[in-house]
């Protein structure tokens, strides 16, 4: 039997945030904000020992940074030089509250934010909204999750922003 293949369109809202600080002063704030992911838990988890895992989680911050990727020395490639960050932040149990409900919500889990530098010099910050990009899952626990996602994210980005 041959695989196949569906396609739905779905619409999402991408956020843009624009600081009145620089790229490197919100970098800052933001890493001081949001800690790096515990990666323990993974082990944890590897390792049957889902409660451990949870409670080590419970102990951590609501968002955290899973991980990040200069996309501005990517750039170097093409010959330019940008000031672009892209990280990961989420929070492994914000996720299985969601995933629960529909596995398929793992896509997106952790956010994919972007830091670049305009051509002021100022910071901006890019992301697809949790609330639309988890509501396309069409279950109401799902977009509950995803809508104080949402609003946990976009309050400590701003804060980061200044």
């Amino acid at each position: 039997m041959e695989a196949q293949a569906t396609v739905t369109t779905v619409t999402i809202d991408h956020v843009v945030i624009r600081a009145s600080r620089s790229f490197d002063a919100v970098r800052t704030a933001l890493e001081a904000a949001l800690p790096p992911i515990d990666h323990r838990y993974a082990s944890l988890v590897a390792s049957g020992q889902a409660d451990a895992a949870r409670a080590l989680l419970e102990r951590g911050a609501p968002l955290s940074i899973f991980g990040s990727r200069d996309h501005g020395a990517l750039l170097r490639i093409a010959g330019l030089e940008r000031k672009a960050i892209q990280y990961d932040i989420g929070n492994p149990l914000t996720a299985t509250r969601m995933t629960r409900h529909a596995l398929s919500a793992a896509l997106y889990a952790p956010i994919r934010v972007l830091l670049r530098e305009d051509a002021d010099g100022h910071a901006v910050f890019e992301y697809d909204s949790p609330a639309t990009t988890f509501g396309q899952f069409g279950d109401p626990e799902v977009e509950r999750v995803a809508r104080d996602l949402d609003a946990q994210l976009r309050s400590a980005l701003q804060a980061a922003a200044g």
